[in-house]
């Protein structure tokens, strides 16, 4: 059974009463710190449990600590072997760290077809090193709004960086990537790869670039591509560093450290209130938007609005007519949202 039944139907077992006790019981765990809490408050995120809201507004006050760093780039230019390398490093600077590993998903069982990063069992015993995949599951804007969440859920438990690695390049990794405070961008000297980069996007949003395999022949070609596109670049401000490193002999990472730590004073000492405040509005609508439609969805599945749904099974109703007339009805609107423990229409609120 695929982890999201068996998560529904256990908690369709026990009363609210019940289950709000054992959310208060995890979440007392975590506030002290045992891993085992943080992964099952995780996991509950990423399957979309109805407690996620809860659990993200109770830990909230506690973020806003961490440097969340992305790394992305095309599959084979050694993201798992820099990632591997930048636990060691951050560790000797005694940095509490957590990775978030982004994975394709199995088409079957929905779960992480490349699991925990093999390289990284090196630091499964270290109790200063959190490592957790999440499966992609085809969906680009669960993608995103699970691992923001779970990005908050590490901050919260009080991890210093945290690390973002995604599988490839597209438009779920240019997503992903607006989680980060920093986006390391890592690719391979092949013909052609510099351009396919810059062909992605990810030139925009890239603040660290990095020539992995540097020993590999156009080495030297690519970082003058991109030192050149960087150039290019409108406007002033950060200009983004072109690093050639060789991960596997542990060659060149610490100029990656110290590039993140720079940029991260450069975004501190330029600051832009109007940007942040344009952010936190982009993260409420993005949180309002997900509420009502995970709430909708789980009031149509408990029997809300059964007259629509009848005329819309029945085709006499399509989903926009059906949907409009939801939402201009008032009270239909508050019931469907709270059919669950029927407060609008025991109120009116």
């Amino acid at each position: 059974m695929p982890l999201e039944s068996r998560h529904n139907s256990t908690n369709a077992d026990v009363s609210p009463v019940t289950r709000d006790a054992r959310l208060e019981g995890v979440l007392k765990r975590f506030d002290a710190g045992e891993m085992r809490a943080l992964a099952q408050l995780i996991t509950m995120v990423e399957n979309r449990a109805p407690e996620t809201s809860a659990i993200i507004e109770r830990i909230y006050p506690k973020t806003g600590h961490a440097q969340v760093v992305g790394i992305t780039g095309p599959p084979g230019a050694g993201k798992s072997t820099i990632v591997n390398r930048l636990i060691g490093k951050y560790r000797a600077l005694n940095k509490k760290i957590a990775i978030l590993a982004i994975d394709p998903s199995s088409p079957f069982s929905g779960g992480a077809v490349l699991g925990d990063r093999v390289r990284m069992t090196d630091h499964y015993k270290d109790s200063g090193v959190y490592i957790r995949s999440l499966a992609s599951r085809g969906s680009h804007g669960g993608l995103s709004r699970a691992a923001r969440e779970i990005v908050k859920l590490l901050d919260a438990y009080g991890s210093d960086v945290i690390i973002i690695e995604t599988v490839g390049v597209g438009q779920t990794e240019l997503s992903i990537m607006d989680l980060a405070d920093t986006t390391v961008v890592v690719t391979v000297p092949e013909a052609g790869d510099g351009v396919q980069v810059m062909k992605a996007g990810l030139n925009e949003i890239a603040d660290v670039f990095v020539v992995n395999k540097a020993d590999r022949e156009g080495a030297d070609r690519i970082k003058a591509e991109l030192e050149l596109s960087v150039h290019l670049r409108a406007g002033e401000g950060w200009r983004p560093p072109v690093l050639l490193t060789q991960a596997a002999i542990d060659q060149g990472i610490d100029s990656i450290v110290a590039a993140i730590g720079k940029h991260r004073e450069y975004v501190r000492e330029h600051s832009d209130p109007v940007r942040e405040a344009e952010r936190r509005t982009r993260e409420f609508v993005e949180v309002l938007s997900v509420e009502l439609e995970e709430r909708a969805a789980r009031a149509v599945l408990d029997g809300g609005a059964p007259e629509v749904l009848g005329e819309i099974r029945a085709g006499s109703l399509n989903p926009y007519s059906a949907a409009r007339r939801i939402i201009e009805d008032r009270n239909s609107l508050l019931q469907l949202l709270d059919v669950h423990d029927g407060s609008a229409k025991a109120d009116g609120k």
